[in-house]
């Protein structure tokens, strides 16, 4: 279905077809009709579906047709992390570019003349704020923040701020709404707290499900069992083999990342690491220059494993096996976006084995074994537990905040 199809306002198909967008997604098709009739909706869909767009097209097409001149903020959409942030607030200025809405990003890691700046934005007043959990308490703790007139409520990413612990901090800030509003939640996956919170918060919600839980066909998949030491002599080894413009390498914690990238830079690869060490401003840089190409390969944690939007990503590295299927889909989806194909490859040592089985066993499908080249010797047989009763699932609450 074309945009122009879906009832938006004029003023927000320019800035559709100068971004170059023409065809609505699943998401979006399904989505934009039902949140400008004015419906709660919960949406089952994974980052690479289009659903930024799915919330912002119609919360600004509402803006726009209700032509209300008040300072007062009409729309709050709360997110887990910095980076998703600044990610929707970049979308949103070129979703809006011609037309009068505007919006501010909120978020921590800055000093305290980023927080007096937001504030001093949030006093003046702006149509669409985009914040993370703790710094939207922190703001309205303050009382400038005037939500009266909020018409629009969006939880991106829900799932993930319940696993980062941040349930309290959203009925906190749900605390200081009008109680008559439109609210939107989107998550990746539909587990049971997702469910509760969802009762809580939406009012007799439209359902949508867009392919959640199954990797795209489009991403060419192998696994490598390996011994611990051969991970970093098989990295070089890929990455001089496939020359590639475009790599992320996924870590399971800042010391593995730190590690590998400072390996592959005697190799003069062009290659940097983005984890929560690094200040909010040179996190922010690297993630620009990878976008711009001016870097190959990005290590990281995983606050990049979910939410943010790189294109053209060719090949993903789970460096260490992710804790869950959830999260092996997440990061092997940065990958194959749009009608692109990708290649995502996963080093599993002795101790990942029975943790990759599980993951094998949410997919309901093996992962191809690689053949380990002969310069890096043989792995270690593949022999996990296959009665372990874990399925993949993550645990709630059962990670840290920051990695």
């Amino acid at each position: 279905m074309k945009f122009k199809e879906l009832g938006l306002d004029d003023r927000l198909l320019e800035g559709i077809s100068a971004i170059g967008f023409e065809d609505a997604t699943p998401v979006q098709e399904q989505a934009i009709p039902k949140i400008i009739s004015g419906k709660d909706i919960i949406a089952s869909a994974q980052t690479g579906t289009g659903k930024t767009a799915a919330f912002l097209l119609p919360v600004i097409h509402q803006i726009l047709q209700a032509d209300d001149d008040q300072s007062n903020i009409k729309a709050l959409i709360i997110v887990p992390t910095r980076e998703l942030a600044v990610q929707i607030d970049q979308q949103m200025e070129g979703l809006s570019y011609f037309t009068s809405v505007s919006s501010i990003a909120v978020y921590g890691g800055g000093d305290g003349q980023s927080f007096s700046r937001e504030k001093s934005a949030l006093s003046q007043g702006a149509d669409v704020i985009i914040g993370t959990p703790g710094r939207l308490i922190a703001h309205l703790n303050l009382g400038y923040v005037q939500v009266s007139n909020l018409k629009c409520l969006v939880l991106d990413e829900a799932d993930r701020m319940l696993d980062m612990g941040f349930h309290d901090d959203l009925m906190k800030i749900i605390s200081y709404l009008p109680k008559q509003r439109q609210n939107l939640m989107f998550s990746a996956t539909m587990p049971p707290k997702i469910r509760d919170l969802a009762r809580k918060i939406l009012q007799e919600p439209d359902e949508i499900n867009i392919a959640i839980s199954k990797p795209a066909e489009r991403v060419a998949q192998a696994a490598f069992i390996l011994y611990d030491n051969q991970k970093i002599p098989l990295a070089k080894y890929l990455l001089k083999a496939k020359k590639l413009q475009s790599v992320i390498i996924f870590c399971s914690t800042k010391n593995s990342a730190k590690q590998l990238s400072k390996e592959l830079k005697k190799l003069e690869f062009s290659v940097e690491d983005i984890h929560s060490d690094l200040e909010q401003g040179e996190r922010e840089q690297v993630l620009r220059d990878f976008k711009n190409k001016k870097l190959s390969i990005l290590v990281a944690t995983d606050i990049l494993s979910r939410g943010i939007d790189v294109e053209d990503i060719e090949l993903v590295v789970n460096y260490d096996v992710p804790n869950d299927g959830e999260d092996y889909i997440h990061r092997i989806g940065r990958t194959a976006r749009a009608a692109s194909k990708g290649v995502a490859f996963t080093f599993v040592n002795e101790k990942e084995q029975n943790k990759f089985y599980a993951i094998e066993k949410l997919l309901e499908t093996p992962v191809p074994k690689g053949k380990l080249p002969a310069s890096i010797g043989e792995g270690p047989e593949y022999k996990p537990r296959t009665g372990s009763r874990s399925n993949g699932r993550k645990k709630y609450n059962s990670r840290k905040k920051r990695k």
